[in-house]
C-alpha cells in the first residue's frame, strides 16, 4: 500500500493525480510538451472528480494508491485506510470472501474484472456497488496500473428484491384463489396453471398440455372449447364458453371457461390468462328450475285460486286457467300490462305503486284489490307475490297467488262497525272491558280501559302492573276480590281507588261475569268504569256543606270579633284618663310616689298599645291598605320573640335568631307583619310539641335576597310538610291541628301579598319546614 502522510481525514484531490507516464500510455503519443500534458492532467482530474461515481487506482500488485473525490467523501477516512478494505470491516462479511477471491483472479490472470459487493458507509450503512477494473498496461503489455469504478446499485438492488418478493406473493396469491387459472402462449400452446388447477382436475403438466385431445375436456364438449379458442386466436379477442371438465373424483363438472389476452406496451399478444369457474351447482339448479317450473304449471292450472307469473320487469308471461276463467279472457288478453284493466280504477294507483316497489325491492310482499268478474261484479283479492331466485341470487321469474277475500272483507267491515260502536260506548261512558283467563292468568284490555289504567299502549298487562295501580290501602280489598273469582263464588261487583302515575285518585267501579268454557277453563269477562268524577262530585258535596257551616260559624265570630273591638275601646280610653289623672295627683303636693308614677306610665303605654291593636284588628277585617309605619323587620321580630317567651319556654322551645345586620327599613304595617311572625313562631312550636329525644329548636333569620327584598324565614326541627303539595297548606281551612281552624296561614299569606310580598313553605335540609316571606324593600334613590 501507498503511504499516507497527511493526518486522519484530510482529503485533497492530489489523493488521484494521474502521471505523464499515464499521459502516456492513455494518449498513445510521447512527444506532448510539458504544457499540453499538465493541461491534460488537470482535465483528466475534473473528468475523475465529477464521474458519478467512486474511481480508485491500484498498483499491479492490488494495492490502493489513489482514488477521487466521491470514494473518499463516502468513507470519510484517509485513503490508506480505505485500501484496507479486506481487514477494517470496510466490506459486508457476507461478501468479503467473494471480493478477494474476484479481485484475485483478476490481479493474476491480468484479466478486467466484474462483481457486486456491499460497502459500509461512514454512518455505518451498508450498500450495494457494482465494481468494475480494466488494466492499464504499457507499450510492452505490461500492466502498471488497474482503474476500478465502484457504482452505487443499491436503489436497483431493493427494486428487484421488492420485485422478487412481489412476485412471490402474486404467485401465493394466484395458488390460493378459489378459480382455476392458467396461462397459454400467444399461439395456443398450454404455458401452466395455478396449484388449485392442478388439484382440482387432479392432472399434471402433460395432461394439460393435451387437454384437447387426452385432457380432462368432456368428450362432447371438445369441440365447442376448441372453436371458441381457435375464433379467439384469430382475432386476439377475450373468449368465453361453458364445458365439462373431468375432476378429481373422476365426476365431470361443468365449468364457465374465461380467457383474457395479455399484450405488451407495443400492443403484441404474447399471453392468454384463462379462468375456469365451477357453475355446476348453478347448472342443476337450473335444470331443476326447468323441471320445478313445469311440475308448478301442472299444479296451478287446478287450484282453485288465480296464479300468475311474471318476467323480470313485472309483465304478466303466465296465468293459470282459474284466472282465465274468472276475467273471461285469453292468454293473450291479459299478457304483459293488460291484467290492469280489469282492477277497480279506485284500486290501481295503489296496486301499481305496490307492485313497482316489490320489483325495484327484490321482495315478495301482498297487496288488496278489487278484480272485475267476467259478469261485471269486482271482488276483493288479496295479492301475494314472491320472487324465484337462480343459484346466484338472481331474480328469475315472479310467482303470485290472488286469493278472493270478499267474504273476509264484508266480515272486517261489520266487525269495525260493531267496534266502532263499542269504542264509542265505552268512550262515553268512561267504561273499559276486559277478559281473564283465570287457569293462567292472561289478561286482555280494551283500548278504554288502557287509558282509565293509564298504561301505554300495546304494554303486556300482568296482575303485578295492576297491584302497582291500586292504591296500597285497597291491596287487600283486590286480593280478596281475586281470591273470590279464582274460587268461581261469585261474579264480581266492587269499587276500587287507582293512584296514577301522577300520584292521582281514580275512583272505578268493577263489575264483570265468570263463564266456563269446556276446554279453556274459567274466564271472568268484565268492565271497569271510571267513576272518578261523581265520587269526586259526592265528595266535592259534603265538603262545600262542611265548609258552608265552617264559614258560617267563622263570619259569626268575625262579626263577634269586631263588636268585641268597638266596645272593649271605650275602657281602655278610661284606663288612659284614669292613669292621667293619677299621673297629675301623684305629681303634686302631697309628695309624689315615684312607684306610683312608674306604674301609671305603664298602664298608659299600654293602653295604647290595646288601643292601637285593636283598631288594627278592625283595619284588617275592613281590608284597609294604608301603609304608615316605617318598619325595622329585625325589631319587629325581636319583639314577637319577646311576646312569646314565657310560652315557649314552657313548651321547652329554643329559639335562636339570626338577623341581618343594616336591614333597611319598610313601609309597611308593623302590627300585621308581626301577626305574621307570631302566627309563624306559634306553628313552628305547635309542630314540635311531639319531637321527643331531640332538641325543639326554631330559627328566625332575616336576609335580604338578590331582589333587594327584605326576607323573614322561621325554620324548626318538627315532622315537616306532611302535604305532597306545600302550597296546600295556605288554602283556606287547611290545617293539621286537632282544633285548629285551619285560617292562619291562609290570612298570612293574604296579609304579605296586601304588601306585594310573598309567602311559601318548603322543607327543611335538616328536618322540620322552612316558613319564609318577603316584603319588597325601599326603593333605591337615584344619583344626582
Amino acid at each position: 500500500m501507498m503511504e499516507e502522510t497527511r493526518a486522519p481525514g484530510a482529503h485533497s484531490a492530489s489523493d488521484f493525480a494521474p502521471t505523464r507516464q499515464d499521459h502516456v500510455l492513455l494518449d498513445g503519443a510521447g512527444d506532448r510538451t510539458d504544457d499540453e500534458v499538465r493541461e491534460s492532467e488537470r482535465e483528466l482530474r475534473l473528468i475523475v472528480q465529477s464521474v458519478a461515481g467512486m474511481i480508485c487506482v491500484f498498483s499491479p500488485q492490488g494495492e490502493l494508491i489513489g482514488g477521487n473525490q466521491q470514494l473518499l467523501d463516502y468513507f470519510k477516512q484517509p485513503l490508506r485506510e480505505v485500501g484496507q478494505w479486506a481487514t477494517n470491516g470496510t466490506t459486508h462479511p457476507e461478501d468479503l470472501d467473494h471480493c478477494i477471491a474476484s479481485f484475485n483472479a483478476s490481479l493474476a490472470s491480468g484479466e478486467p474484472y466484474d462483481f457486486e459487493t456491499r460497502f459500509r458507509r461512514f454512518d455505518g450503512a451498508f450498500r450495494w456497488f457494482q465494481i468494475r477494473g480494466q488494466p492499464l498496461r504499457d507499450a510492452d503489455g505490461q500492466i502498471v496500473r488497474w482503474y476500478g469504478l465502484l457504482t452505487d446499485i443499491d436503489d436497483r438492488k431493493r427494486a428487484e428484491e421488492a420485485l422478487r418478493a412481489s412476485e412471490v406473493d402474486l404467485r401465493l396469491t394466484i395458488n390460493s384463489l378459489p378459480g382455476l387459472i392458467c396461462t397459454f402462449t400467444a399461439d395456443g400452446r398450454f404455458e401452466g396453471g395455478n396449484q388449485r388447477f392442478y388439484d382440482y382436475l387432479d392432472i399434471d403438466r402433460t395432461s394439460a398440455e393435451a387437454w384437447a385431445s387426452k385432457g380432462p375436456a368432456h368428450p362432447d364438449d371438445v369441440e365447442v372449447a376448441i372453436a371458441a379458442f381457435r375464433q379467439a386466436m384469430i382475432t386476439g379477442e377475450p373468449f368465453e364458453y361453458e364445458s365439462r371438465a373431468r375432476c378429481h373424483d373422476g365426476v365431470y363438472r361443468w365449468f364457465q371457461v374465461l380467457g383474457r389476452p395479455h399484450r405488451d406496451d407495443e400492443g403484441r399478444l404474447v399471453r392468454w390468462y384463462s379462468l375456469l369457474i365451477d357453475i355446476d351447482d348453478r347448472k342443476r339448479a337450473e335444470r331443476a328450475l326447468e323441471a320445478s317450473e313445469r311440475n308448478l304449471r301442472l299444479t296451478i292450472d287446478t287450484i282453485p285460486a288465480l296464479a300468475w307469473s311474471a318476467t323480470t320487469d313485472g309483465a304478466a308471461d303466465f296465468l293459470n286457467q282459474h284466472y282465465l276463467d274468472y276475467v273471461g279472457q285469453s292468454l293473450e288478453g291479459l299478457a304483459d300490462w293488460q291484467w290492469s284493466h280489469f282492477v277497480h280504477p279506485d284500486d290501481l294507483p295503489a296496486l301499481t305503486a305496490a307492485w313497482s316497489g316489490f320489483l325495484t325491492r327484490g321482495t315478495g310482499g301482498e297487496a288488496e284489490a278489487r278484480i272485475r268478474r267476467r259478469d261485471g261484479v269486482y271482488r276483493w283479492f288479496l295479492f301475494r307475490v314472491d320472487p324465484l331466485r337462480d343459484g346466484a341470487g338472481e331474480i328469475v321469474k315472479w310467482y303470485g297467488v290472488n286469493t278472493d277475500i270478499e267474504d273476509r272483507k264484508r266480515a272486517e267491515a261489520a266487525l269495525r262497525r260493531s267496534e266502532t260502536f263499542l269504542a264509542e260506548g265505552q268512550r262515553i261512558s268512561s267504561t273499559g272491558s276486559f277478559s281473564w283467563r283465570v287457569d293462567s292468568d292472561e289478561l286482555n284490555f280494551s283500548d278504554e280501559l288502557y287509558r282509565i289504567f293509564e298504561f301505554d299502549p300495546g304494554m303486556r298487562v300482568t296482575f303485578d302492573r295492576i297491584r302497582e295501580r291500586v292504591h296500597p290501602e285497597d291491596h287487600d280489598l283486590l286480593a280478596a276480590k281475586m281470591a273470590e273469582i279464582r274460587s268461581g263464588r261469585d261474579n264480581p261487583d266492587y269499587e276500587i281507588r287507582l293512584r296514577t302515575p301522577g300520584q292521582r285518585i281514580k275512583y272505578v267501579r268493577v263489575f264483570g261475569r265468570l263463564v266456563r268454557h269446556p276446554e279453556r277453563g274459567l274466564e271472568c269477562l268484565g268492565a271497569v268504569q271510571d267513576v272518578t268524577q261523581r265520587k269526586l262530585a259526592e265528595d266535592g258535596l259534603h265538603r262545600v256543606r262542611a265548609e258552608l257551616a265552617h264559614v258560617t260559624r267563622v263570619l259569626s265570630f268575625g262579626a263577634l270579633t269586631a263588636s268585641i273591638a268597638h266596645e272593649i275601646n271605650q275602657p281602655l280610653s278610661g284606663i288612659i284618663t284614669n292613669a292621667n289623672t293619677c299621673l297629675r295627683m301623684l305629681a303634686a303636693d302631697p309628695p309624689n310616689i315615684e312607684g306610683a308614677l312608674e306604674t301609671a306610665r305603664r298602664t298608659i303605654r299600654d293602653g295604647a298599645r290595646a288601643t292601637d291593636i285593636v283598631l288594627r284588628l278592625r283595619k284588617l277585617y275592613s281590608k284597609d291598605t294604608e301603609r304608615g309605619d316605617r318598619v325595622d323587620l329585625n325589631d319587629a321580630a325581636a319583639e314577637v320573640v319577646a311576646l312569646l317567651a314565657s310560652d315557649l319556654q314552657r313548651a321547652q322551645v329554643t329559639v335562636e335568631t339570626d338577623f341581618a345586620k343594616n336591614l333597611p327599613v319598610i313601609a309597611a304595617d308593623r302590627v300585621q307583619l308581626q301577626q305574621v311572625i307570631l302566627n309563624l313562631l306559634t306553628n313552628a312550636a305547635d309542630a314540635m310539641s311531639q319531637v321527643r329525644g331531640r332538641q325543639r329548636r326554631v330559627t328566625i333569620r332575616t336576609a335580604r335576597d338578590d331582589a333587594a327584598a327584605i326576607v323573614l324565614s322561621v325554620h324548626d326541627l318538627g315532622p315537616g310538610i306532611r302535604s305532597h303539595d306545600p302550597d296546600e297548606v295556605f288554602q283556606p281551612f287547611f290545617t293539621t291541628k286537632a282544633n285548629g281552624m285551619g285560617i292562619g296561614l291562609s290570612v298570612s299569606r293574604s296579609i304579605i301579598e296586601s304588601h306585594g310580598g310573598r309567602l311559601w313553605a318548603a322543607s327543611n335540609p335538616d328536618g322540620g319546614a322552612i316558613f319564609s316571606f318577603c316584603i319588597p324593600g325601599p326603593e333605591p334613590v337615584a344619583a344626582g
